[in-house]
């Protein structure tokens, strides 16, 4: 059910214009002449302070419509309002940032006009954000800010946890709509978001803070009876679906792409940047970035190319570290274009993304990247090739030589991120030894190997106790027990074989390593030897699983899981030299590995059951579940199962579209799971592009 408005004493009064409806209290004017307080929304309270604004330069042309922007940073905005706008959910935590209390947003009748953009919050300035982007690889010109609009910049409230603001001394929150209309940046689009992709930005934004993971935060997703038309899967199949909007708070969403709107035309694509030849806005905005979200650097440089340097190196470790965090909870991005790289190193622009189930390094959660660019596996080497743009974007304010000594850099960062990280999972404290990487490196080839599941094995790990002094038949029996505990999270036969199933119709296979003998060029034209490779691979292992038996198959589980146990348990006793008090380095391990490996993640049939529920007009799931991502590390009782299993995409009664245009999953049945669970077999149906 949809967070309903309490009626305040006062009866609203409804007033209707043209795609908006406003509430307004038949006191409140008089209420505002006194001067009392009493009826103004806590969204009005807000205290904006729009430095960007007045910092970096806008576009001086106000009409509507879309156009190139060039010598602006940002252009003002007009949000288009919504019908009937209501809250499907909100981040009390999040709101917090803001010095907003969650409840008192929901009962508040303006609430929901403001966090859509149907209202203008007294203060506020919207406007969009021009920047550019190497998507997929190639120079895309100009893109921007084509469905989100700024609204301002929130003074911190006094009090604010002082973690919050360690890597944001700005002392102010951007806050966003995303979805709220038009732009000069939607090029052929229309500026609004629907349901699903609201819900799931939402979802992702707060579960990726509550997993430690720096992040862009979500305050509200708003849905409304505004309709706009959509191609689900781009089949034809197009069906009409709720304007939705995300509230989006951060430091600031300025991102690689915003520095490369002064890029010189492009040798392959023949783009360039609309503000091209204007460097003095270059260093405009760099001077506004390491004065806001850098001041350290800002202070402790006087000269401007080490103060520059400096600044690349911090933004290198971050976006390192960041990638590092992503790779140990089984993140995928889904779009890793330099235009969705935040220049604070935290995760932004929540789209095709998935959580891995079992694991593959060549996980690929967006249907769309046919070559698999930005899977599990690449995302380490794409954000540095990102970053390489954008040190090319800061040339000449950052010398290209300088650049490469800080890049060279980016891969010992990166490992020592991902290995600190990762003896924390396995409960790897007391010491650091070489054996570890290869150790690790074991552990997710035998993953691999057997289908298991990513975030359910590193959670048993730590049931896996350090080996005492004990004789073989206990040693033997607690590795068998171990064993047993793993094989619970492998695939099936009939999963693997699905799993491994090329995506590749054999007659095109053919064909492609045919022209990669006859004509090189036209293969590396239309694919790429990385893709043919992967596609073989998967056509040698289901060769191989189809003459396997589910019997056989678990006999091979059990050896490969036996020799890695092995290794790891002779691993943990070394852990335990030196100390006299084992039962407490016991707990002290077991602890450390539970905080560290989460017990549920935003898998994908977890945020499509809430979506599909509240396509149904209950939003209860999606509120659920943000309740269960804010503690992901621990078992939260009442909370362990859905109360809502949503059938897919039932149409209601006031829709009039063609039923052809449904776009329901065969399954219209499912059996509700716990969230720690490995997905359902309807799970496989979902495809995110």
């Amino acid at each position: 059910m949809a967070f309903l408005a309490r009626q305040l004493s006062a009866r609203p009064v409804r007033v209707s214009f043209p795609c908006v409806s406003v509430f307004r209290l038949a006191s409140s004017g008089v209420m505002d002449e006194m001067g009392l307080g009493l009826s103004r929304s806590p969204l009005e309270r807000l205290e904006f302070d729009n430095v960007a604004l007045r910092r970096l330069p806008l576009d001086p042309v106000e009409d509507p419509g879309v156009r190139q922007v060039k010598g602006a940073c940002f252009s003002r905005v007009s949000p288009q309002p919504v019908t009937k706008p209501r809250f499907v959910a909100v981040s009390h935590e999040a709101l917090a940032l803001l010095g907003l209390s969650g409840d008192e947003v929901l009962n508040d009748p303006l609430a929901a006009e403001y966090l859509s953009g149907s209202k203008i919050m007294p203060g506020s300035e919207p406007a969009a954000h021009c920047y550019c982007g190497h998507q997929f690889g190639q120079f895309a010109g100009q893109l921007g800010d084509g469905a989100a609009c700024y609204l301002g910049e929130v003074k911190v409230p006094a009090g604010q946890d002082p973690e919050l603001l360690l890597e944001n001394p700005s002392g102010r929150w951007e806050i966003q709509v995303k979805g709220a209309g038009m732009t000069p940046y939607s090029r052929q689009a229309d500026g609004r978001k629907v349901l699903r992709s609201s819900i799931r930005e939402f979802l992702c934004s707060e579960a990726m803070f509550f997993l430690g993971i720096p992040s862009t935060r979500a305050g509200s997703v708003v849905t409304s009876d505004s309709k706009v038309i959509r191609d689900v899967f781009y089949n034809g199949n197009a069906r009409h679906e709720r304007c939705s909007v995300v509230l989006r708070i951060a430091p600031t969403f300025l991102r690689f792409g915003s520095f490369e709107i002064f890029k010189q035309q492009d040798e392959l694509t023949g783009r360039q940047g609309p503000s091209y030849g204007r460097d003095e806005i270059r260093g405009q905005m760099l001077d506004y970035v390491i004065d806001m979200f850098y001041p350290e650097i800002q202070q402790n440089h006087q000269d401007r190319v080490e103060r520059n340097v400096a600044f690349f190196r911090e933004v290198v470790r971050r976006t390192a570290r960041l990638v590092a965090q992503w790779q140990c909870v089984g993140f995928c991005h889904g779009v890793l274009n330099t235009d969705n790289m935040s220049i604070l190193g935290v995760t932004v622009d929540y789209g095709p993304y998935g959580f891995m189930d079992r694991f593959d390094p060549d996980f690929i959660c967006n249907a769309s990247d046919n070559s698999g660019r930005y899977s599990y596996k690449a995302q380490p080497a794409i954000c540095r090739w990102n970053l390489m743009k954008l040190a090319e974007a800061l040339d000449p304010e950052l010398p290209p030589e300088q650049a490469n000594t800080v890049l060279e850099d980016y891969l010992d960062l990166y490992n020592s991120f991902y290995m600190e990280n990762m003896r924390k999972k396995l409960g790897l404290l007391k010491k650091t030894e070489p054996e570890d990487v290869m150790l690790v490196t074991e552990l997710l080839q035998t993953m691999h190997n057997t289908g298991a599941d990513f975030t359910n094995t590193f959670r048993s790990l730590s049931q896996i106790s350090c080996p005492a002094e004990e004789d073989s038949e206990v040693e033997e029996e607690s590795v068998r027990a171990a064993t047993e505990l793993l094989l619970q999270q492998c695939a099936s036969l009939e999963e693997m074989k699905a799993a491994n199933k090329p995506s590749m119709d054999p007659r095109e296979l053919s064909m492609l390593l045919s022209l990669a003998q006859s004509n090189p060029t036209l293969f590396h034209m239309i694919s790429d030897r990385m893709t043919i490779s992967r596609q073989l691979d998967r056509m040698a292992r289901l060769k191989d699983l189809m003459e396997s038996s589910e019997e056989e198959l678990r006999a091979k589980n059990v050896d490969e899981w036996t020799r890695w146990i092995k290794r790891y348990r002779k691993r943990l006793s070394a852990e335990l030299d030196g100390q006299s008090d084992v039962a407490s380095a016991q707990e002290e391990r077991a602890s450390v590995m539970n905080s560290s490996n989460p017990r549920v993640v935003l898998r994908n049939y977890i945020a499509q059951n809430a979506i599909d529920a509240a396509e149904n007009g209950d939003f209860t799931e999606v509120q659920r579940v943000l309740k269960v991502l804010e503690k992901p590390f621990t078992c939260q009782p009442g909370l362990e199962l859905p109360t809502s299993v949503g059938i897919p995409h039932v149409r209601e009664r006031d829709e009039v579209e063609d039923q052809q245009q449904e776009v329901a999953s065969t399954s219209t049945t499912r059996n509700p799971l716990p969230y720690d669970s490995k997905p359902p077999v309807w799970a496989q149906e979902i495809c995110v592009t």
